[in-house]
């Protein structure tokens, strides 16, 4: 009977054990959960949001002031439009305050640069990325020559026939998918344009430039500075010039008197 027991009460301290110790297993594992929901989990997408990025740059400054000019609607089809971005949302609600604070504009939580405001992004918001087919912009790079706008390739590099006409002719798919030209005049010039503004330039060797059509005009730094100094100068200027002029009257009165002073009477 007491080595009955005995044999119980050993169970019973086992089984106890053994659920203590599951417990604190489970209260680990929450932790650790709780600790990486903190920290942020990074999640997996298999889309560059540099290289989207750029390409996205390269739209906007080298063919979006055409498309504008000509008030043309790019159809929501085209790979070129804003909505087939998955990261545009993001990109939009990025905040910059300062040369090192970055804010998200959706929970206005600062970071000190724009890689961390990324990893934020990826980290709280993934949940906000359109992150359905054909919506990586960086698929796009080979025909908008980002890796030329990142400097990512080197000069010297060897020039691969293959990969420049696959990029070529991606690059002629977006013109006719995207401004076809039974589509009017606007549609028409727009294609002829895309064509020698991002076309024409993947060829070897590649001695052709892309953009050669320019792009957004932008205010140059130098012609500002310029312009604030002139206008600062100016009233300086004008006040000087009044103040000479001021000078010269007042020194032409004084030898009128002197003139007359001098003069001798006439004899009566």
């Amino acid at each position: 009977m007491r080595r009955n027991t005995h044999l119980i009460t050993t169970i019973f301290l086992l089984l106890l054990i053994s659920l203590q110790e599951t417990s604190i297993q489970g209260y680990e594992d929450s932790a650790a959960r709780n600790l990486k929901q903190e920290l942020g989990e990074a999640h997996e997408v298999h889309c560059s949001r540099e290289r989207s990025r750029a390409a996205w740059d390269i739209i906007e400054e080298y063919l979006m002031p055409f498309v504008e000019q000509e008030q043309y609607q790019i159809s929501s089809k085209c790979r070129l439009h804003p909505d087939n971005d998955m990261f545009r949302d993001q990109e939009k609600h990025k905040i910059h305050v300062d040369i090192n604070e970055w804010r998200c504009g959706y929970c206005k939580k600062s970071f000190r640069a724009e890689k961390f405001l990324d990893q934020h992004f990826d980290n709280r918001h993934y949940n906000l990325l359109n992150v359905s087919h054909s919506k990586c912009l960086a698929d796009l790079c080979g025909a908008l020559h980002c890796d030329f706008v990142m400097k990512s390739k080197s000069s010297k590099s060897k020039c691969n026939p293959a990969a420049v006409a696959r990029n070529r002719h991606l690059c002629e798919s977006f013109a006719n998918s995207c401004f076809p030209i039974n589509q009017g005049p606007s549609a028409s010039r727009l294609h002829e344009l895309f064509l020698r503004q991002f076309c024409d330039a993947h060829t070897c060797p590649g001695k052709a430039k892309p953009f050669p059509k320019g792009g957004k005009k932008q205010t140059s730094i130098l012609y500002l500075a310029v312009s604030i100094l002139i206008l600062m100068l100016l009233p300086i200027f004008y006040l000087i010039v009044f103040l000479y002029q001021r000078e010269m009257r007042r020194g032409t009165q004084e030898l009128r008197r002197i003139s007359r002073v001098g003069q001798k009477t006439k004899p009566s």
